[in-house]
């Protein structure tokens, strides 16, 4: 065990008891609804971490082939891979399928279908196949009623080398309920629609094995989850500042953090200015569209106490400038040369990304582990 005091700064932080508690709780949720969980990792993108809440004997979903190709090597052979598949992917995917044995592509167009279609017969192992509904009018997807999902399932089915495993879709309207009876009625709407969907393909004798739905607000949402087998969410295990402005958590539930340290003043601007700039914090501003903008980030004190009213509000490339909403004037016991602070992010997966590794801490704010983590795509 190590003390925060002996990290260089910027360093990610993860709070282990936060962490834990918030895995728990999307945990009990599929629980009491009957549902497989199928963690998303392209957040932390790390074997440690995932082992707390998407173990290898559970399926996960992935943002990129750098993290099917990490996670299949580490023996998960369930790897959903959630972002539309495109031809000069085919060569990665094949080999992929051939060392996990369902690993899974999405589709959402005829024309996507097509083309993998006609790829099929270059396949050594069948291939795991589903298609994207579309449920909210928010990304990608087909629609639930189309007669567009009716021609790619069946041109699925009747392909001998890939195996249609069936549908999901992610309500990402979901990132502008600001309300619970919002969350809660998008949360209704994904399922229903869904559920939609595969009652007509199996009206077509088109079966599907798996009926995939979620984000975090809707995964949370007061409501049960019917007409689906399986909730997706990812951002549940460390939540950010984006989850905590649309009440999805409070900003205590938030399990990660930027240790920074304080290097300078603008005193006849009440700024701070830390060594937390956006290499570190990313560029996201989330929370822009808020009743609260949080900038790049809230800010703590080192151990973890949100100081109310400051907030980082620019940020250079390594530079961090604090300030006060109401532009109050720093605090020296507080904001001294040398004092480390933390910054929770706005997007903790665009946080993430800055780094190679996570510091965990205990409850007592003490450095237990270190967790790498895999960039790239």
């Amino acid at each position: 065990m190590s003390e925060l005091t002996s990290l260089m700064t910027p360093a990610c932080i993860i709070d282990m008891g936060k962490f834990q508690r918030n895995i728990s709780c999307m945990q009990a949720v599929a629980k009491r609804d009957e549902l497989v969980l199928r963690p998303h990792v392209k957040t932390l993108k790390s074997l440690a971490a995932a082992e707390r809440y998407a173990p290898s004997n559970g399926p996960i979903t992935v943002s990129t082939l750098a993290e099917a190709e990490y996670f299949a090597a580490a023996g998960y052979h369930d790897i959903l891979y959630g972002v539309g598949l495109v031809p000069n992917k085919y060569a990665r995917v094949q080999a992929l399928s051939e060392r996990a044995e369902k690993f899974t592509v999405v589709l959402d167009s005829l024309a996507a279908v097509n083309a993998l279609v006609s790829f099929a017969d270059s396949l050594e192992h069948p291939l795991q196949v589903m298609l994207e509904i579309d449920v909210d009018d928010h990304r990608a997807g087909l629609l639930p009623m189309s007669d567009e999902l009716l021609e790619c399932a069946k041109a699925l089915q009747a392909t001998p080398k890939l195996h249609f495993r069936g549908i999901m879709t992610h309500a990402g309207g979901s990132y502008d309920c600001f309300s619970q009876q919002a969350r809660d009625a998008m949360a209704e709407q994904e399922c229903a629609l869904i559920a939609k969907a595969s009652a007509r393909l199996a009206a077509n004798q088109i079966h599907c094995e798996l009926v995939s739905a979620g984000s975090t607000p809707t995964a949370l949402a007061n409501t049960h989850h019917k007409g689906i087998n399986e909730l997706r969410a990812g951002v549940y295990a460390t939540f950010d500042c984006v989850m905590a402005g649309l009440g999805v958590c409070d900003t205590d539930d938030i399990a990660m953090s930027v240790l920074t340290s304080v290097i300078g003043h603008q005193t006849d601007k009440n700024w701070v200015i830390v060594d937390a700039g956006w290499m570190a914090l990313s560029r996201d501003q989330g929370t822009a569209t808020h009743a609260k903008n949080c900038g790049y980030g809230l800010v703590c004190d080192p151990q973890g106490r949100l100081l109310e009213g400051w907030y980082v509000s620019s940020t250079n490339q390594e530079h961090g400038i604090i300030s006060h909403i109401d532009g109050k004037k720093p605090d020296d016991a507080i904001f001294a040369y040398g004092n480390m602070l933390r910054i929770l992010p706005i997007h903790a997966c665009a946080t993430a990304a800055q780094f190679s590794a996570y510091q965990v801490i205990d409850e007592d704010g003490k450095v237990t582990e270190t967790w790498s983590r895999i960039t790239g795509w």
